[in-house]
């Protein structure tokens, strides 16, 4: 079979696979589960099959004309580089995974052969986005991916919050996709062709016309998709799904897509300096905002997605100062840290048999009780924090070697303005990343929880699953850094001694700064039982504020929903909690300048229509009623009257034929 067979069939299985559970999940139940689990394993299979053939050498390009357009033709293309072929194995090992996982998960929900269907055409329109050679290929993707998690986020559509969330991060990856698909036209306009590779050909020899407009655009639709600020805000919302649909969302699709295109359109966006800026400027602002949000949430899955945006602003990051190699090896490393980090996550929400007890102040010592989560967890937050040897430290690593080589003035596609923000920004966010991974670990497994619910087994698809996750979350970091650099651009990878040392040792002040916290805000909470009232300390706001919360003030109603009178969050951050729990009070924001005014224009043309269009067709259909009750008054039916009336009438034409001819 040949090459191009295979890569057809890797997104064509599952594709296949949601059909058939659609077709057969009422009518023949017993074949749910193996249709869910076989044809992603099957993709996983060939994609490694394809990589294999590949082999990180010249591109696997081969297309065929899909539709005459009459200007720019669009081609049923396949374009499968080193890049391509990598994250297809990402995307296909983590949706098999989250298959495995979700027949455990799920077992009795009654609408798993709905979900496991869109799960597969989730999975179907990533590697559709992953191996298409064209853009307009690409794009039915894109949107596939963006509809599958409008039903998948709002899978539990019974309770308002997933509702919510589901029309939220539809509407708001929206708001991306209309610019990006209008830089799309451009770019195939410019360039002649909607093929990949002449885009880039076109790119090369100068042919782009408005490159700044084209790569601005695009860069709208990356921040909706890949939850970049300032269209960040449906992620953190988007945890009212089922854990695994945020596992598969934050690892290998929908958010990793358009880092993913920006990877492989690169030098479209490195033709505009100003654009690349932009980007910098764009990842700087997610990783810090998005790591100072995460400090501050209590619910355990909020702070994972806080998390997958500020790993995304390392990837844009790394694009930004124009190493897509190091953006990828961290897309890469980052989708098997983050699938074990929400599939552990929902091993706690799972056995405690309710979705409620996500918030960490109500978890307490789950270490004994959910010893596999435990010890899964904790290798996914050393990764998550770069320490070595995890595999987030050499795939941040080299996020920071390639920012630091252009701000120290090496030669690059990005101004060195960029490299200086990226540096700084990503040195912050490794501080922050360390501190609320380990404020988590603290929290859910050493925590005060004001609940202790007892906690059943898991089943052997779900802890399985854990363990295959940790082994490249341990080990594939530290080969892989070593391997890649021959599947991407040739360029280093390996960690740079001043990088590392800086990022490692800001990882390991912001996991002490938030021990000592939790030391202290620990023994504040030991001292003052709950529900008892004790002295403020003096001159010590975020202490005050723990003990307030200790005391059970009237603010927090009962203390079940109460922070944890321990959160070391709260004493680090100080004023700043408030705001970043709330996410900086942006959805407030967006609301004052986009929703209320559209409300506003809404009830204007109701007004209108109601008071000014609706009282003209009143008015246009009065008149001729008034006329037809005149009209209708004069039909009496008395014939006597009729006659009457006739001979009046005639008399009257008489006189007045007589008067006129005398006067002539």
């Amino acid at each position: 079979m040949t090459t191009t067979t295979l890569a057809a069939l890797v997104p064509l299985l599952p594709f296949l696979g949601a059909v058939a559970g659609l077709l057969l999940g009422r009518t023949a139940p017993g074949f749910v589960r193996p249709l869910a689990v076989l044809p992603p394993l099957a993709s996983l299979v060939l994609a490694a099959l394809v990589a294999a053939r590949q082999g990180g050498g010249r591109a696997i390009d081969a297309y065929t004309l899909l539709t005459p357009t009459g200007s720019v033709p669009v081609d049923l293309a396949l374009h499968i580089d080193g890049f391509a072929a990598l994250v297809a194995i990402l995307v296909a090992f983590v949706a098999t995974c989250v298959q495995i996982y979700s027949t455990g998960y799920l077992r009795d929900d009654p609408r798993y052969p709905s979900y496991a269907a869109l799960v597969s055409l989730f999975t179907s329109a990533m590697l559709l986005v992953v191996y298409s050679g064209d853009l307009i290929v690409l794009l039915v993707g894109w949107e596939v991916m963006g509809i599958c998690s409008y039903f998948l986020v709002g899978h539990y559509w019974g309770t308002p919050e997933a509702r919510t969330a589901s029309l939220k991060a539809f509407l708001v990856t929206k708001l991306g996709d209309v610019p990006f698909l209008i830089g799309l036209f451009a770019l195939g306009t410019d360039a002649g062709s909607f093929r990949i590779t002449r885009v880039l050909g076109a790119v090369a020899s100068g042919g782009l016309d408005h490159p700044t407009l084209i790569a601005l655009l695009l860069l709208a639709g990356v921040a909706g998709k890949s939850a970049q600020f300032p269209l960040h805000t449906w992620l953190p919302d988007a945890m009212a799904g089922p854990t695994p649909v945020s596992a598969l969302i934050h690892a290998a699709t929908m958010v990793a897509a358009g880092v993913y295109f920006v990877a492989r359109l690169l030098p479209v966006f490195e033709a505009s300096a100003a654009a690349m800026t932009v980007l910098a400027v764009m990842a700087a602002v997610t990783m810090v905002g998005s790591g100072l949000a995460a400090l501050a949430q209590d619910d355990i899955k909020r702070v994972l997605a806080y998390s997958t945006i500020g790993q995304l602003g390392y990837m844009t990051g790394a694009l930004a100062v124009g190493d897509r190699g190091a953006a990828v090896f961290h897309l890469l490393s980052h989708g098997a840290f983050k699938a074990l980090l929400f599939l552990a996550a929902g091993a706690v929400i799972h056995a405690s048999g309710t979705n409620s007890l996500a918030a960490m102040s109500r978890m307490s010592h789950l270490r004994d009780r959910v010893p596999d989560a435990f010890w899964t967890m904790t290798v996914a937050l050393l990764a998550l924090a770069a320490i070595p040897p995890f595999s987030g430290f050499f795939s941040k690593e080299s996020v920071l070697g390639a920012a630091e080589r252009l701000a120290t003035g090496h030669p690059g596609p990005a101004p060195g303005a960029a490299g200086w923000i990226v540096l700084v920004a990503a040195l912050a966010t490794a501080l922050l990343t360390a501190a609320y991974a380990t404020r988590l670990w603290l929290l859910a497994f050493r925590g005060r929880g004001a609940e202790a619910p007892e906690y059943g087994r898991q089943p052997l698809s779900m802890t399985v699953v854990l363990w295959v996750l940790a082994v490249p979350s341990l080990a594939f970091g530290a080969l892989a850094y070593r391997v890649l650099p021959g599947w991407f651009d040739g360029r280093s990878l390996a960690p740079t001694l001043l990088t590392s040392i800086l990022g490692t040792g800001l990882a390991v002040v912001g996991a002490l700064l938030v021990y000592g916290a939790w030391q202290r805000t620990s023994a504040l909470a030991a001292r003052v039982p709950l529900g008892a009232v004790a002295a403020h300390p003096e001159g010590d706001a975020g202490l005050v504020e723990a003990e307030a919360i200790a005391t059970h003030e009237p603010a927090y109603g009962d203390i079940a929903q109460a922070p944890d009178p321990a959160d070391p969050g709260r004493l680090l951050l100080g004023p700043l909690y408030g705001p970043a729990a709330s996410g900086f009070h942006l959805d407030a924001v967006y609301s004052a300048l986009f929703v209320r005014p559209v409300l506003g224009a809404a009830s204007l043309v109701r007004f209108l229509d109601r008071e000014v269009v609706d009282t003209y067709v009143r008015g246009a259909a009065a008149l001729p009623r008034l006329l037809g009750a005149a009209v209708r008054r004069a039909q009496t039916g008395n014939v006597q009257t009729y006659v009457s009336a006739l001979l009046a009438g005639t008399v009257v034409l008489t006189v007045a034929v007589l008067l006129v001819a005398s006067g002539a």
